[in-house]
């Protein structure tokens, strides 16, 4: 009953949100950004619960469960590269290229920056696809928490999360997916603290954690332990050096109200980002209290139902919601944005009307999210496993395009295309070989990215002084 309460209680405020958003759509930009005005707490807070889904609070807890206390390094370096750098370098530059270029997607920054109509098509018809493995690993994860937790079955745990998201995306844009974020980024952070003070007490201090661990396999104790140096390695850079090609990430610098708050932003966004490290604590520590678990994705759930109090599991279960939702719902902005901005209106020229732009969003992000819901019914893999299948080949698309054309004038056109086509072919091709190694295809991906945008840019004409200054000054 406190379960039902507390997540009927979540979605009215949530759906509220959405129908409140609506009234402040008058333009597509608003849709897309919500104009362009959105302040560094709501920025920072929503970006934390757009990268940090019930992805990372389910399948980090299941990585944390299978590989021990070394999945620490990820969620390092989630803070490290996949917060504080990436707002560093990547924050002023795409927040001034943007709003000078008057793009709101990235398909559109590459289009007008290299002046490529191909980079746009290609780049949002990769953005599409495989956003719907992203999708699902969601979806699976907020299925799981309350499939464990409230005895729901999984079918019904999916579409009661996923439908409240597609109807406040579709009602509010971007602003109900900002505002929404930043509440549920702040239910987020207490729900983990909540957690992991509750687990280390059960099992007695960080310390007699490690000591017991090691008596199990001293590799869940270990670096790189279970795992692998290869393993470990390649999946902390996909989850933190990943995100910097991923868009409803980068689409946080397109919105800020100005370069001024930027710095308030990166100081907000380290420091909350430390909670990536707490799933895979409290994995790890679930392997020491349940260690007969058949499906490692189911750790968290069982560790909730067993160390937290009724009202504290319902606050939980809030948390994975909230994370959850916040990710799906900026995922679904992206993937509408890419249909309706990338593909119908610049590729394929059919003209919309401000009306007509918002309304096809609007539909497009409920149609996406529905066919989301009937993909993630029968789901394959661990939850982690499908979002880094998904952030691989999007990050080996969209990284050295985005970062290389803020910052290297010398890039071209025809080294962006090789290097999107190159990247994202090499890392489907690694894992469809079974990541050899132990290497996963997001390392490939974005090495022969790189080894092509640069070589093919060299050996192609530059552009012109006058046209750069367009960009750069």
């Amino acid at each position: 009953m406190v379960y039902f309460l507390v997540i009927s209680a979540y979605m009215i405020f949530i759906l509220s949100i959405g129908f409140l958003s609506r009234k402040n759509l008058k333009q597509p930009e608003d849709f897309y950004l919500g104009g362009r005005k959105i302040g560094p707490w709501v920025t920072a807070l929503s970006f934390l619960s757009a990268y940090f889904s019930s992805v990372l609070i389910i399948g980090g807890g299941g990585f944390g469960y299978k590989y021990g206390l070394s999945t620490l390094w990820i969620g390092a370096a989630n803070v490290l590269l996949g917060c504080c750098l990436l707002w560093i370098i990547l924050g002023e530059r795409t927040r001034k290229m943007t709003k000078k270029l008057n793009t709101m997607t990235i398909p559109d920054f590459l289009a007008e920056r290299f002046n490529s109509p191909e980079s746009r098509l290609f780049s949002a018809i990769i953005i599409i696809l495989f956003m719907f493995a992203y999708n699902v690993s969601i979806l699976k994860g907020m299925g799981h928490i309350l499939e464990v937790l409230l005895n729901l079955p999984y079918i019904w745990g999916i579409i009661l999360s996923s439908v409240a998201i597609m109807v406040y995306v579709s009602l509010g844009g971007y602003l109900a997916v900002v505002w929404t974020g930043f509440i549920q980024a702040i239910i987020m952070i207490w729900g983990l603290l909540l957690l992991t003070f509750a687990t280390l007490n059960r099992v007695e201090g960080l310390s007699n954690l490690t000591l017991k661990l090691s008596e199990i396999d001293i590799g869940l104790v270990e670096s790189p332990g279970i795992w692998g140096l290869g393993g470990l390695i390649s999946f902390a850079l996909i989850v933190s050096f990943g995100a910097w090609g991923m868009p409803q990430l980068l689409i946080r610098f397109y919105s800020i109200k100005s370069i001024g708050v930027l710095k308030l932003g990166t100081i907000a966004a380290t420091i909350g980002g430390t909670i990536a490290l707490l799933p895979y604590l409290n994995g790890a520590a679930s392997r020491l209290l349940f260690p007969n678990l058949v499906n490692v994705d189911l750790a968290i759930p069982t560790l909730v139902k067993s160390v937290l109090s009724p009202w504290g599991g319902a606050l939980f279960v809030s948390t994975v919601l909230a994370a959850g939702m916040s990710t799906f719902a900026a995922v679904l902005i992206i993937s509408s944005s890419s249909l309706v901005r990338d593909i119908l209106d610049k590729s394929l020229k059919i003209k919309l009307n401000n009306k007509k732009t918002i309304l096809y969003n609007s539909l497009s992000s409920f149609v996406i999210g529905l066919i989301s819901l009937l993909l993630a019914i029968n789901p394959p893999g661990l939850v982690l496993t499908l979002t880094a299948f998904s952030w691989a080949v999007i990050a080996s698309t969209c990284l050295w395009p985005v970062l290389l054309g803020l910052y290297w004038r010398r890039t071209t056109r025809e080294g962006v295309i090789a290097s999107m086509v190159g990247g994202s072919s090499a890392s489907l091709i690694w894992m469809y070989l079974g990541s050899p190694f132990k290497i996963h295809g997001f390392i490939p991906g974005i090495l022969v990215g790189l080894v092509l945008i640069i070589i093919v840019s060299m050996l192609t004409k530059p552009m012109k002084e006058a046209e750069l200054k367009r960009f750069f000054i």
